[in-house]
């Protein structure tokens, strides 16, 4: 199992804007082939001390059954369209690919 980790800074002010865009991409991306799980999610306030928080930041949590599956979703046509439609909202993104230990 792979597992992605994505952190995407949003511009101030743009994260309701960029989840409607963002959703809106979902089921494509849930309908490819070796799609486990791709749900975006943002800090909510836990009160743990040791938490960092950023409203500007939507945390993607993915997973993927293979290396080569989440290599042709990042290919696939709808997240050219994605990365186009959502770039005036975005100002970074950090990536960890991982697998299971």
């Amino acid at each position: 199992m792979i597992h992605v980790i994505a952190a995407i800074t949003i511009k101030p002010g743009k994260r309701a804007a960029f989840l409607e865009r963002f959703k809106n991409n979902v089921p494509n991306v849930l309908a490819e082939e070796g799609c486990v799980e791709y749900t975006p999610a943002v800090d909510v306030d836990s009160g743990i001390g040791v938490q960092t928080k950023n409203a500007d930041v939507v945390t993607v949590i993915e997973k993927w059954e293979t290396l080569d599956a989440l290599r042709a979703h990042l290919a696939a046509p709808h997240m050219a369209r994605y990365r186009e439609d959502t770039a005036d909202l975005t100002e970074g993104l950090t990536l960890s690919v991982l697998e299971d230990a």
